[in-house]
């Protein structure tokens, strides 16, 4: 198949949909089809010469002229993927929710976050109908986990859809062993070293773990905390206040001494950040969700990880099975978790073996062949209605 996956974000601009569509189109483009990626114009960057894939960075502002030059870049395409996360996309700008009716090629559209914050959370009415239109206009829809399926089903007429989970977007192996990193970091050996994975958006949990963090310190425990990877992404505008309201609570609560950043890293540095902690702290203000790329790879790294209930129950997390889980926005919660694994050598070791079976689950060769079953389910439907009419 010609496939073309359409997405607002791309390295080397960082953000999980980033992450997300540079691996997918590897993985497509090794079970033998030609993949074109059609994104902004800040992917205009040598590091993709060598890819197995091509890129076309055609959109300045995802603008009415945009979705025109994504239409001439799609025409000899057999079908077109769109990732879907309205703030890749300039939040609700309405050009691209049109692409249904304006590209050649059937279009599938993959769902990634239906979250208000992410979706102008002031468009009220409007957010809704303009997501029904999308799913409902789509040859296909893919969401990405059971809940947002539902509620897709549930308020959209969709022609044909599917749920297709993500994996780690972390993929190479660690630069170095623990105890080289933590010497690196003047982590002392007896030191308990907590880390947290992602940008520190709103829905992240950052105050949690401050608030945890000094909970630790306050009951004598020699805690520090690491956060991993960049602070901000590419689409979020928000991210960049929200981390200086975090730092100034850091100050507020006297551990700001007791945090380290690493900002962003390659691959495998940042792997060898994650193997280095003694537990991973992932307290999501709205629940886990097998749609956060950062839990996925906390999982397939094997690090015990401390979690928050998911709104809506994910059968493959189960509370010290292969997570631990606890309330959001709880730090008294999440403190006491911390001292429980803390405690019990034996739990981190369950917990880091399920996280390592469970993510075999979410494996990009599964992930590639069950988007390519859907894309070809969607083209033969395509099809058989042409033919009818």
């Amino acid at each position: 198949m010609k496939i073309g996956l359409l997405t607002g974000e791309f390295p080397p601009q960082h953000g999980g949909i980033a992450d997300f569509t540079r691996i997918l189109a590897t993985a497509l483009a090794d079970r033998g089809h030609a993949v074109r990626v059609i994104t902004t114009l800040s992917a205009q960057t040598t590091q993709h010469f060598s890819a197995p894939y091509t890129v076309h960075p055609v959109a300045r502002h995802w603008g009415w002229l945009d979705l025109w030059r994504v239409r001439q870049c799609t025409a000899d395409l057999d079908i077109v993927n769109l990732q879907y996360q309205a703030a890749a996309f300039g939040a609700m700008r309405l050009p691209i929710h049109l692409a249904p009716h304006w590209l050649r090629p059937p279009l599938v559209v993959t769902f990634h976050d239906l979250r208000t914050p992410y979706l102008f959370p002031k468009a009220g009415a409007l957010r809704t109908a303009v997501l029904r239109r999308l799913a409902s206009s789509a040859a296909g829809v893919i969401a990405t986990n059971i809940a947002d399926h539902a509620e897709l089903a549930g308020s959209s007429k969709l022609q044909r859809s599917a749920v297709i989970p993500i994996g780690s977007n972390l993929l190479q192996p660690a630069a170095c062993p623990p105890a080289q990193w933590r010497a690196a970091h003047s982590v002392a050996a007896d030191e308990i070293l907590l880390g947290y994975f992602g940008f520190l958006n709103t829905s992240k949990g950052g105050e949690t773990v401050l608030r945890t963090l000094a909970l630790l310190r306050q009951s004598g425990m020699n805690a520090r905390v690491v956060l991993i990877g960049g602070s901000a992404g590419a689409s979020d505008k928000t991210d960049a206040a929200h981390n200086q309201q975090l730092l100034q609570l850091a100050q507020s609560l006297g551990i700001d001494g007791q945090i380290l950043r690493t900002g962003y890293l390659s691959e495998a540095d940042t792997v060898a950040a994650l193997q280095s902690c003694d537990m991973l702290v992932q307290p999501y203000a709205d629940g886990a969700s097998l749609r956060r790329g950062t839990l996925m790879a906390c999982l397939a790294n094997g690090c015990p990880t401390i979690t928050t209930n998911p709104a809506t129950r994910v059968p493959e997390l189960q509370h010290n099975v292969n997570v631990q889980l606890v309330p959001p926005n709880d730090p008294a919660a999440l403190a006491a978790a911390v001292r429980t694994l803390q405690a019990d050598p034996a739990l981190r070791a369950t917990l880091a073996q399920g996280a390592r079976v469970l993510a075999t689950s979410f494996d990009w060769a599964s992930i590639a062949r069950r988007t390519e079953e859907f894309f070809s389910a969607v083209l033969e439907k395509f099809a058989a209605s042409a033919a009818r009419h």
